[in-house]
C-alpha cells in the first residue's frame, strides 16, 4: 500500500459520515436479524446488541452514532406518547398522583438498599454505586457525579448503561413470556395503516409543533427534552380538538433503530477496571431491581384497576421511551405507563440531586470528624 492508499484509508477511518454509514449498516442488520427470529421490539434490541458486539469486533474503526439521530427518534416517540393523552386519562392520572409518589419513593428506597448491598460486596464506595443504581437517571446521575468529589464516573456510567441495557433486553422477554400471558397485537399496526392516508396535513402541523417544543424544552433545560417537549406539545394540541394520527409502522421501527443504535454504543468496557467483577455485580443489581419492580407492580394492581403488564411497565426501572415502545407493542395503557415513568424522571431530576449532595456532604464531613 502506497502513501496515497494509506492516506485514503486513514481518511475513511476518520470521516464521521463513513463511520456512521458502517454503524448504521450494523444496526440495520441487527434489526433484521431480530425481526427474523421474532424478538420483541426487534429494531431497538437488535440494533443495540449488534452495535455492542460490533464495537468490540471493529476496533480499527470507531463506530459513530450522532446524538441528533437519537434525538429525532425521541421526537417521534414523544409525538406517539402525546397522542395517547385525553382529558379522561389526565383525570385518571390526577387521581393516581398519591400512588405515583408512594411507588416512586419505594422504588428509589429499594434501589438505595441494593446499592448498599453491591457496595458491601464489591468494596466500591457507596456514593459511586448509589449514583450508578438510581433507575431512570442516566444523564442526571452522570452530570451529578462530575460535580461530587471522590465519585468514579466510569463506574457510574457503566452501572447506569449496563442496567439500562439489561432492563431494555429483559423486560420485553419477561412481558412476552408465559409469566404475563400476553402476545403482540396488530391493532396498532392496523390503526397506523388505516390512518396513513390522512397523515397530511395534520402530521405536518404536529411535526412543526414537536420540533418547536423540543427546542424550547432544550432551551429551558428540561430533562430528556427531545422526548418531553414533543410529548407536551402534542398533548396540548391534541386537547384543543386538533387530532393527530398514528404513524406508520415503518416510522416507529425507524425510531426504535435511532434510539437503540445510540444506546448500543454507550457501553465502553475498555475503560473499566475489574471488568468481570463489576459486570457480575451490575447483573445482580439489574436482576434485583427487576424483581422489586415486579413485586411493586403486583401491589399496584391491587390498589388500582390496571393490568399487570401496564403496572410492570409503569414501574420498570428503564427509560420512558423504551417502556412506552413495549407498552404500545402489547396494547398496555400508554398514558398510565408514560405518567408513572415521567413522574419518576422529574422526581429524579428535581428532588434526588440536592438530597444526594446534602447526604454526601454529611457523609464526607462525618468521615473527616472520625479522622
Amino acid at each position: 500500500m502506497d502513501g496515497t492508499d494509506e492516506a485514503r484509508a486513514a481518511l475513511w477511518k476518520k470521516s464521521k459520515w463513513v463511520r456512521f454509514v458502517i454503524t448504521f449498516a450494523i444496526a440495520v442488520l441487527g434489526g433484521f436479524v431480530f425481526q427474523l427470529i421474532h424478538m420483541p421490539i426487534p429494531w431497538l434490541l437488535g440494533s443495540m446488541v449488534f452495535l455492542v458486539i460490533g464495537s468490540r469486533l471493529f476496533k480499527g474503526i470507531t463506530l459513530y452514532w450522532p446524538g441528533q439521530v437519537r434525538d429525532t427518534g425521541m421526537v417521534i416517540i414523544g409525538y406517539t406518547l402525546g397522542l395517547s393523552f385525553t382529558l379522561s386519562t389526565l383525570t385518571q392520572i390526577g387521581l393516581q398522583l398519591p400512588t405515583m409518589i408512594l411507588f416512586t419513593s419505594l422504588l428509589l428506597l429499594c434501589a438505595g438498599a441494593i446499592a448498599y448491598l453491591i457496595s458491601k460486596l464489591s468494596g466500591i464506595p457507596f456514593p459511586t454505586v448509589l449514583m450508578g443504581s438510581i433507575p431512570g437517571g442516566l444523564s442526571q446521575m452522570i452530570t451529578l457525579a462530575e460535580e461530587v468529589k471522590g465519585i468514579d464516573i466510569t463506574v457510574v456510567t457503566f452501572l447506569q448503561v449496563s442496567r439500562l441495557m439489561m432492563i431494555i433486553f429483559c423486560v420485553p422477554l419477561l412481558i412476552f413470556s408465559p409469566l404475563f400471558h400476553v402476545s403482540g397485537s396488530h391493532s396498532a399496526v392496523v390503526a397506523a395503516a388505516s390512518g396513513s392516508a390522512a397523515l397530511f396535513p395534520h402530521t405536518l402541523v404536529f411535526a412543526a409543533v414537536c420540533v418547536l417544543s423540543a427546542f424550547i424544552a432544550k432551551k429551558i433545560k428540561m430533562p430528556t427534552a427531545f422526548l418531553l417537549g414533543p410529548m407536551i406539545g402534542t398533548i396540548l394540541l391534541n386537547l384543543t380538538g386538533y387530532e393527530g394520527h398514528a404513524l406508520p409502522p415503518v416510522v416507529l421501527s425507524l425510531s426504535q433503530l435511532m434510539i437503540g443504535g445510540y444506546i448500543g454504543l454507550l457501553l465502553d468496557l475498555e475503560s473499566l477496571k475489574n471488568k468481570a467483577k463489576i459486570v457480575l455485580l451490575a447483573i445482580l443489581s439489574g436482576v434485583l431491581l427487576i424483581g422489586v419492580s415486579m413485586g411493586l407492580s403486583l401491589l399496584l394492581t391491587r390498589m388500582h384497576d390496571i393490568t399487570i403488564v401496564t403496572a410492570f411497565l409503569s414501574l420498570s426501572p428503564g427509560g420512558m421511551d423504551q417502556m412506552a415502545l413495549i407498552a404500545k407493542e402489547v396494547n398496555g395503557d400508554l398514558s398510565i405507563v408514560t405518567c408513572y415513568q415521567l413522574f419518576r424522571t422529574l422526581f429524579i431530576f428535581f428532588a434526588v440531586p440536592p438530597v444526594l449532595k446534602l447526604a454526601f456532604r454529611s457523609l464526607l464531613k462525618g468521615k473527616k470528624d472520625t479522622i
